[in-house]
């Protein structure tokens, strides 16, 4: 089932990603949902590795930062 918006979004993801990271899996997650027949774990997987491609998670504090490109 694709999200209409980040309000729809699992629990983990709404609770620990900033508002960027979960506007990045929402339409990875429902790009994914399309582009693979509708394989809801799979659509999963791929929005967490697109939101790994530019946020990482802090070890020490467990919140998610954007990727510093410098």
């Amino acid at each position: 089932m694709p999200y209409r918006d980040i309000n729809d979004l699992p629990q983990n993801v709404t609770e620990h990603l900033p508002k960027h990271a979960q506007e990045i899996y929402l339409a990875a997650f429902n790009n994914a949902w399309d582009e693979y027949g509708h394989e809801e774990e799979r659509a999963h997987r791929v929005a967490w590795s697109a939101v790994k491609k530019k946020y990482q998670k802090d070890e020490s504090s467990g919140q998610w930062k954007a990727i510093d490109k410098a």
